[in-house]
C-alpha cells in the first residue's frame, strides 16, 4: 500500500511546479481551472512574484495548494494510476485541504474556494505585528508543554511537527520574552517565523467560526480513501467526522507526529510526498524510520 501526503504553509517557493506547467498538458489545466475558480492569477504570484505575494498567506495557501494538484495530477495521469488505488492521503494544515481535493472528497472548485477564503481570513484575523510563531528545535510536544505550564507562559503549540520540532504560537511580546526561558531548558534553537499572525491557537478563533459555516456548506463525497486528521490524528472514511475535523482544525494543533504514528500503526510503509520542497519528508524520518519516502516536486522525480 502508498499513502499520498501533502506539504502546508511554509514549503513554498518561487518557481514550484513551473517544470510541470510548462511540459504536462494535465498541470497546465489543474492550474487554469484553479485561477478560473479563484480569480487569482496564481501562476504569475508563482512564476514571477514581482510583488511578493507568494508569502503572504492571503495568496501562499492557494498557491501551495494549486501546485501540489498541479502535480498530483500530473503524476496520476503519466503513471496511469487511479486515485482509488490509494488507501489514506492527509497534509500538513492547509495540507488537509488538498488531501480532500486530490482523494475527491471535496471537488475542485470548492476546495479552491474554501481555501482562497481561509487564506484570506488568517491573514487578516488579528492586526498585523501583534501575533506570531516560532520554531522550537530539539524537544518534544510534552517536554515544550511542560515548560508553557510551569511558567504560566501565555503561549500555545501550534505544530507537533516532530519529535525535536514543535512551532508556538502567541503575541509577539510572549514569544519574545520566552526565548531565553526555552533556551535555558535546552532547546537547542529559538526560530522566529516569517508568518503574518498566531495561526493553530486561539487568535484563530473568530476566524474558525466564519470558515466553520462555509466549510458546513460543501457537499463532502464518499469513497473508500481514508484520511488522517490534524486535529486528533485519527483516521477517518465518514464525512461527517472529516467535515467536523476540518471545521475545527484552524485554531488548534496540528497533531503531525501523532498523524505519522497513526499511519505506522494502519501498516502502511510506502509515502509519497506531493507538492513544493520536501518539507515533510524530513519531518516524518524524525518521528520514524519505518517508512520508504518518496518526494515528488520536479519532473525529474518522476
Amino acid at each position: 500500500m502508498t499513502s499520498v501526503i501533502f506539504p502546508g504553509q511554509g514549503s513554498q517557493s518561487v518557481g514550484m511546479a513551473k517544470d510541470f506547467n510548462d511540459n504536462f498538458k494535465t498541470a497546465k489545466i489543474t492550474f487554469e481551472e484553479i485561477e478560473d475558480y479563484t480569480q487569482i492569477k496564481i501562476r504569475d504570484i508563482i512564476f514571477k512574484n514581482e510583488d511578493n505575494l507568494l508569502d503572504i498567506t492571503e495568496f501562499t495557501q492557494i498557491c501551495i495548494f494549486a501546485s501540489s494538484c498541479a502535480i498530483f495530477n500530473t503524476y496520476i495521469n503519466e503513471k496511469g494510476l487511479n486515485v482509488n488505488e490509494f488507501k489514506v492521503m492527509m497534509g500538513h494544515s492547509l495540507g488537509e485541504y488538498t488531501a480532500l481535493a486530490c482523494s475527491n472528497k471535496i471537488n475542485l472548485k470548492d476546495c479552491s474556494l474554501i481555501l482562497k477564503k481561509r487564506g484570506q481570513l488568517m491573514n487578516n484575523s488579528v492586526p498585523k505585528n501583534e501575533t506570531g510563531m516560532a520554531a522550537l528545535i530539539g524537544k518534544d510536544c510534552n517536554f515544550v508543554e511542560k515548560i508553557i505550564n510551569d511558567n504560566n507562559l501565555n503561549l500555545q503549540i501550534a505544530n507537533d511537527n516532530s519529535k525535536i520540532q514543535i512551532v508556538i504560537s502567541g503575541s509577539k511580546d510572549s514569544i519574545s520574552k520566552s526565548k531565553d526561558l526555552f533556551l535555558k531548558n535546552n532547546i537547542k534553537r529559538f526560530v522566529d517565523l516569517n508568518v503574518s499572525a498566531a495561526f493553530h491557537s486561539k487568535f484563530m478563533n473568530k476566524a474558525q467560526e466564519i470558515l466553520r459555516n462555509s466549510i458546513d456548506e460543501l457537499d463532502f463525497l464518499e469513497n473508500d480513501i481514508k484520511i488522517i486528521s490534524n486535529l486528533d490524528a485519527g483516521i477517518y472514511n465518514d464525512t461527517k467526522s472529516i467535515k467536523s475535523n476540518l471545521q475545527n482544525q484552524m485554531a488548534n494543533k496540528v497533531n503531525w507526529t501523532q498523524s505519522i504514528e497513526t499511519l505506522e500503526k494502519f501498516g502502511e510503509k510506502n509515502i509519497i510526498e506531493i507538492g513544493p520542497n520536501k518539507v515533510l519528508s524530513g519531518l516524518i524520518n524524525r518521528i520514524s524510520n519505518s517508512f520508504d519516502i518518496k518526494s515528488i516536486n520536479l519532473v525529474s522525480d518522476l
